[in-house]
């Protein structure tokens, strides 16, 4: 393990003071398969890791998480170019020293190893927000083998929930679903019912970008499955006590969208807008959804204005994936370009979403 930490102080080093060489750095699919490979071979060995994540009990471990906790705040809210370069300095200089103290308590130790693994999993969320793509895939990789040593199932499942998230947003359906079949594997014997409807969620966003709508539909089944038999959050682990019925929605809006099911998208995306008004990242993706569901139906003027809500948005959040969100739209409005309010649009959007291909 002191081999992973010397790799993780060094990309945090690396990226703080020469970012804009790691940020070149392509994402590459085949790089997690390795990761995945190894991971699934600890989970075979490794019976006697922990269920669900334990709570902090004082010390540090607690400040830690209560770190962890204002990070996720401040990326929720603003997005990941907000708060990314906080992230990374405290992963580097503060919890990584900490781990390489010899004198700590193995439980201590363990929980550690889990928070390192949460925050540079957050590290890699943010850098997938700035369209680093490279970089988020190496923190996602740094946090997996992190959470081995750390033990904790859950969160090795949410893990592989955000690999499997970022390999399907970047044109590689077939790994996402991949990464959420090792996740669904991580986490089915965890006691934790939202992990897993995340992670089914997961595998119909990859299968729906294949096209298949049988194992889409399938997926999104079983997410609706593992979401009806939680017990609610508090009983949950608090790696995963962020999901909900709302985030479910979201995900499946997206899902009927990629399918063509229109009015199932408007629906599910419109709860999504209506319920995450504190959350200007996921309104401004939603609201994208919803658009594009508009303009499936040929409502044109109706998916105009709401993709223009959702440039609105904008200007607060720093958040790539806001901004690819409505590129995905403005590629559709294409065959509709000739209309007045289509070339209005299109001149208001290209500040931020730059010039269209």
């Amino acid at each position: 393990m002191g081999e992973t930490l010397h790799t993780l102080a060094e990309l945090g080093s690396t990226d703080i003071s020469r970012r804009s060489l790691l940020g070149a750095m392509p994402f590459v699919a085949t790089a997690l398969m390795d990761p995945q490979r190894q991971w699934l071979l600890w989970l075979i060995e490794d019976d006697q890791a922990p269920r669900l994540a334990a709570v902090a009990d004082g010390g540090p471990v607690e400040q830690v998480h209560a770190v962890i906790d204002m990070f996720d705040e401040m990326d929720n809210r603003f997005g990941g170019g907000g708060v990314r370069a906080s992230i990374v300095h405290y992963l580097s200089t503060q919890l990584a020293p900490m781990l390489q103290q010899r004198n700590m308590p193995t439980h201590q130790r363990r929980l550690l190893y889990t928070s390192a693994a949460k925050m540079a999993a957050t590290a890699g969320w943010c850098s997938y927000d700035t369209a680093d793509y490279g970089l988020a895939e190496r923190y996602m990789i740094q946090a997996l083998r992190l959470c081995a040593e750390g033990g904790d199932r859950v969160l090795g499942g949410q893990i592989l929930a955000g690999m499997s998230h970022l390999a399907t947003s970047l044109g590689n359906p077939a790994e996402g679903v991949s990464l959420a079949r090792a996740g669904i594997a991580t986490a089915k014997a965890a006691g934790s019912p939202l992990g897993l409807m995340r992670l089914h969620a997961m595998a119909a966003r990859g299968y729906a970008a294949l096209g298949d709508s049988r194992q889409a539909t399938a997926s999104l089944h079983a997410a609706g499955k593992r979401l009806d038999i939680s017990r609610g959050p508090a009983e949950e682990s608090p790696w995963v006590r962020f999901l909900d019925h709302h985030y479910l929605e979201a995900e499946a809006a997206l899902v009927h969208r990629d399918l063509g099911e229109a009015s199932q998208a408007e629906r599910l995306a419109n709860a999504s807008v209506e319920a995450n008004s504190d959350r200007r990242r996921r309104q401004a993706i939603s609201r994208s959804v919803l658009a594009t569901a508009f303009l499936q139906q040929d409502r044109l003027d109706e998916a105009v204005g709401t993709a223009s809500n959702a440039l609105d948005l904008l200007s607060g959040v720093h958040s790539e994936r806001s901004v690819q969100a409505l590129r995905d739209f403005r590629a559709r409005l294409v065959p509709h370009h000739g209309e007045p309010i289509v070339r209005e649009f299109e001149l208001r959007a290209r500040p931020i979403l730059g010039t269209a291909a």
